[in-house]
């Protein structure tokens, strides 16, 4: 037997190709639109120009808040800045869509990062609280960042939709991982060194990335064309839509304020910024995952369903504050954010859609403009509420109802 066995040809189990991982396979859409050149160069500039926009609001009410004693008037501040925003983001996207992006976004940045540093010295000297409206209003040539972004994806994969659907994913999902860590590594500075640091650090980021940005002229789309005549209204489709971004906006800035408030009030001051990282998390797991479907059905329907999961979440922190403590609302307030980054995500789409050729920059700066006032509002009713509410948990209302009022609104415009 044992000869038998010997003698019996020894032969090597088949080898079976490797499968292929699936994770890469997930991926491959991501994969597939940075492969174009230059694409890569322009994203890391980008989001280190980006970083500051989750940076610049949380140290700017730190900063007032620690040294005025009060979130009323960093909250009233960081509006103004908002609004003025609002009013001048239009204004610097004509310009950049007519002369171009390194030739107008640069002065523009130049000009709010002097509004910032103005910020921080009045804070430092005890200049009196009309110079910090002052100031902060004039940050508001700050450019859109993300929407100079998403321009030159929308230049490079202007042929292929489901590409620009990734894209689009992608940077909803950067600008929540900038949300993510802006607020952290703003507390982390204002707390730890000294209140203005986190306001210095996010000025010299934010010049330094749009510096780098502005040198990847590859990529960069074409100036438009100037037009013949100027029409009534240059953008008709975007208005109603508009107003549910400014929903939406309030959402994000009463959010930001009553979190800062319930960490300070429950002595985890230097937590505030985790808190609020949860829910760019969230939102910026649920965005990555979007850009991997395949967008089916109407994009009005996709929309009005993303806002109203948006809506039923947000309901969550409030009944955490109300009844659980710091860890319940943690969690709340990661769940609360899955669905932020798919609803923006349809909703530039959206824009993008209603936007004529050649002015999609505008379009997209007119979004970020009514998120801007929306944040605003949200800001100083946030603000308001903490103060005058029993208890910064209640304040979670405030963003719970703004979100109720951005399905309302999302319902009433037509496809």
């Amino acid at each position: 037997m044992i000869l038998f066995l010997a003698a019996r040809p020894v032969t090597a189990p088949p080898v079976r190709p490797a499968p292929r991982r699936r994770g890469l396979r997930l991926l491959a859409p991501y994969r597939r639109i940075f492969a174009h050149p230059g694409t890569r160069a322009f994203t890391a500039a980008n989001l280190l120009a980006r970083l500051p926009m989750g940076m610049l609001s949380v140290s700017a009410v730190l900063m007032i808040a620690g040294s005025r004693g009060s979130y009323a008037l960093a909250g009233a501040v960081t509006a103004t800045g908002l609004a003025a925003t609002a009013l001048a983001g239009p204004w610097t996207a004509r310009l950049i869509d007519r002369h171009g992006q390194a030739r107008a976004a640069v002065p523009a940045t130049a000009l709010a990062v002097l509004g910032s540093l103005s910020l921080l010295l009045c804070v430092h000297y005890g200049a009196p609280d009309w110079t910090l409206f002052a100031s902060y209003a004039a940050t508001a040539t700050t450019p859109n960042t993300g929407g100079l972004s998403r321009a030159r994806w929308a230049h490079l994969l202007r042929d292929d939709p489901a590409a620009r659907h990734t894209a689009n994913s992608f940077e909803q999902a950067a600008d929540e991982l900038c949300f993510l860590l802006g607020p952290v590594l703003a507390t982390l500075l204002c707390t730890t060194l000294f209140p203005e640091a986190g306001t210095a650090v996010a000025a010299a980021l934010l010049l330094t990335g749009m510096l780098l940005f502005a040198a990847q002229r590859g990529t960069e789309p074409p100036v438009a064309a100037r037009p013949a005549a100027r029409t009534r209204s240059p953008l008709p489709g975007l208005p109603p839509l508009l107003l549910t971004f400014v929903c939406t906006g309030a959402v994000f800035g009463s959010m930001e304020v009553v979190t800062l408030a319930y960490a300070d009030a429950h002595g985890i001051r230097s937590a505030a910024g985790a808190l609020l990282a949860l829910q760019a998390a969230g939102s910026a797991a649920a965005g990555l995952l979007y850009g991997l479907l395949r967008p089916a059905g109407r994009v009005t329907r996709r929309f009005r369903g993303c806002v109203g999961a948006m809506a039923a979440l947000m309901l969550l922190p409030l009944l955490a504050a109300a009844a659980g403590g710091p860890a319940a609302l943690a969690v709340a307030l990661t769940a609360a954010g899955m669905a932020t980054a798919p609803a923006m995500v349809t909703g530039m789409g959206l824009v993008q859609s209603r936007t004529p050729a050649g002015r999609l920059n505008e379009g997209m700066t007119l979004a970020v403009t009514a998120l801007l006032a929306g944040i605003a509002a949200g800001s100083a009713t946030g603000g308001w509420a903490v103060e005058q509410l029993t208890g910064p948990g209640l304040g979670y209302a405030v963003p719970a109802a703004a979100a109720a009022l951005a399905l309302c609104t999302s319902l009433r415009h037509r496809a």
